[in-house]
């Protein structure tokens, strides 16, 4: 494999168009939370990307099934990654897309602890601490400002929990045998678990399943599963094939912004001066703790 270099201007407009796809997700869900339920609109965005992944693992010849010792951590990061997207799409139907999008990308911060006690050689320095404190007190403003909205605590409590989860799969998959395993094949861990424990989960907590197949609805299901789950995951492995990663992941600051503008201008969602520098805080820690290279980040 030839020697990951720095991305140059078509690798830096593809980063911002993905972060800006990422940012939309939250929009999107919430949309399509109108004519289908939070877990089975999870289950199925994985489903959908399962059988897009399989396909172009096939298409691009893609071994899948040599024996590797990545079965059990593999499922252990799709049940990680259910827990996740379970935890997003449910807190979505508590909290605002802006809301959500902030607490979510938290997850750099937790994953520089994870991967300072559990990878060696990934040890904290003192501009991630300074990030850690910039981000962590602008989750705590966050909080603060939005105490007694409506029940947004605890949608945005699930937001912080769907972060840890994150973080806990990328570093599940740095400190395994997943770290050694094609991207395709770890992605494909992640939605085949999913899908398998949210679509039966669904029913199961009681959901009233699809009940307004509307054009806005089906076009938000298209776009989670079809542009984000499959086609931005596998161009994110892509980029990391070739350009230095550490280049390429402080660009995830621009995702809670572009989440945070798509939920005002679109959703009509509130701005307030708290809020917007809760916002600055928690994008100030992402860049800090992404200053020092990482070796492979999973997602974003």
């Amino acid at each position: 494999m030839p020697d990951r270099r720095p991305p140059g201007a078509s690798a830096f407009a593809l980063m911002v168009l993905l972060c800006s796809a990422w940012g939309f997700q939250q929009v999107a869900i919430k949309v399509a939370i109108a004519g289908v339920s939070p877990i089975l609109q999870a289950g199925l965005r994985s489903a959908v990307a399962l059988v897009l992944v399989l396909a172009w693992a096939r298409f691009r010849g893609v071994a899948l099934a040599q024996p590797d010792r990545s079965l059990r951590p593999g499922l252990l990061a799709g049940l990680l990654f259910g827990a996740e997207f379970a935890l997003i799409f449910f807190g979505l139907t508590l909290t605002s897309a802006s809301r959500m999008v902030v607490f979510l990308y938290t997850a750099p911060c937790f994953t520089v602890l994870g991967l300072h006690w559990f990878v060696p050689g990934e040890r904290v320095r003192w501009s991630h601490v300074f990030g850690l404190i910039l981000a962590f007190g602008g989750v705590a403003l966050a909080f603060a400002d939005g105490w007694g909205r409506g029940g947004h605590w605890l949608g945005d409590l699930m937001g912080v929990g769907a972060a840890i989860l994150w973080a806990a799969t990328t570093v599940l998959i740095r400190a395994t045998p997943l770290a050694r395993i094609s991207a395709t094949k770890v992605l494909l861990y992640q939605l085949a678990v999913s899908a398998a424990l949210l679509l039966p989960l669904s029913p199961l907590m009681g959901e009233s399943g699809v009940t307004a197949l509307t054009t806005p609805v089906l076009l938000s299901l298209a776009y989670q599963a079809v542009v984000v789950a499959f086609a931005s995951y596998l161009a994110w492995f892509w980029l990391l094939t070739r350009y230095l990663a550490s280049r390429l992941a402080v660009f995830s600051f621009l995702t809670p912004l572009t989440g945070v503008a798509f939920g005002v201008l679109l959703l009509d969602e509130p701005m307030t001066p708290a809020f917007g520098m809760a916002v600055a805080m928690v994008v100030a820690g992402i860049v800090l703790v992404n200053r020092v290279p990482s070796r492979r980040p999973t997602r974003a």
